[in-house]
């Protein structure tokens, strides 16, 4: 058998080693997007590397949307949203393993419409909705649980944002402000400026892989930053169908979109280092705006 290493393809290993023998170090690059609008619990798994309808994986301890999402290779962690009020409530579950979420511990303040993103270790969580417009940022460990610690301050207060990261640096798009922010992941401390947005929007999706992180929604259009740098957004392509509060998952090759305020089951992808338009996936298990989204190969890993 040929020597493999990395994240694998799925269809490029069938093909190259037949299923059933796979190398020992292949990862599943399996995508989960859970919660929607205000009375949605359920979380569907996707599997990256394909294409086809979502299947069901379980749902979150509380029914919410305007929640955020991230993950380890292991854990896919969501915290926040609105169940017609604001939660504190962070979740879990484990990637690999279907089944309902568990407890894993509470935000600083109950808050919605807020951002996540993380590295193998830590999530953060930025801004959001706590009765007035936040600025803060806040993390946990992912390996264990336990309430979030203050991480530090936003440049300014945002909502409605979005997330990715690189294993170092993670980057905050700043909803309606327009802009792109960023911090060190290992730190604490204050986030500093990226950039602007290409397109002014809001309402959109961030996923990436270790280089490069794309925002897309809010309309049809995807921009593109490169992580390591800073710097405005790029023109990347379109999505299948414009839409906003649509959620957002990667493989270290593929990036994902997913639901939205309308046209709410629809599933599109793009090869993250070319551009180009987006391509149809498949279809959510049920229609919903606002969910969130993560992965066991993303690029903070």
């Amino acid at each position: 058998m040929p020597s493999y290493s990395g994240v694998w393809n799925l269809p490029a290993v069938m093909q190259a080693v037949g299923a059933g023998n796979w190398p020992p170090n292949y990862v599943e690059p399996i995508g989960l997007f859970g919660g929607g609008d205000e009375n949605k619990n359920v979380i569907d798994r996707i599997i990256i590397s394909s294409t086809g309808n979502a299947t069901d994986f379980g749902d979150l301890t509380v029914a919410r949307g305007y929640l955020a999402s991230f993950s380890s290779a292991i854990k896919g962690v969501w915290g926040g949203g609105s169940t017609g009020s604001r939660s504190n409530v962070i979740d879990y579950v484990i990637i690999d393993s279907a089944g309902n979420a568990t407890d894993f511990g509470d935000l600083l303040d109950p808050n919605l419409s807020l951002s996540g993103l993380s590295n193998a270790t830590r999530g953060v969580f930025g801004g959001g909705y706590t009765g007035v417009d936040s600025n803060v940022l806040q993390y946990v460990t992912i390996a264990s649980t336990g309430n979030a610690t203050d991480f530090g301050d936003a440049v300014a207060t945002f909502n409605y944002g979005a997330g990715c990261a690189s294993p170092t640096r993670g980057i905050f798009q700043t909803g309606s402000r327009d802009n792109y922010i960023y911090i060190t992941i290992a730190s604490t401390g204050n986030a500093t400026n990226f950039g602007n947005l290409a397109s002014n929007r809001s309402g959109g999706a961030m996923c990436s892989n270790s280089t490069r992180g794309l925002f897309g929604g809010g309309s049809n259009v995807i921009e593109y930053i490169t992580i390591a740098s800073t710097g405005n957004g790029l023109d990347f392509g379109d999505l299948t169908v414009a839409r906003s509060g649509l959620a957002a998952c990667a493989s270290s090759s593929r990036g994902v979109f997913a639901g939205g305020s309308t046209n709410g089951n629809v599933i599109d992808y793009v090869t993250i280092d070319s551009t180009g338009n987006a391509t149809d996936f498949g279809d959510l298990t049920i229609a919903r705006g606002r969910p969130a989204g993560c992965s066991n190969v993303h690029g903070g890993l």
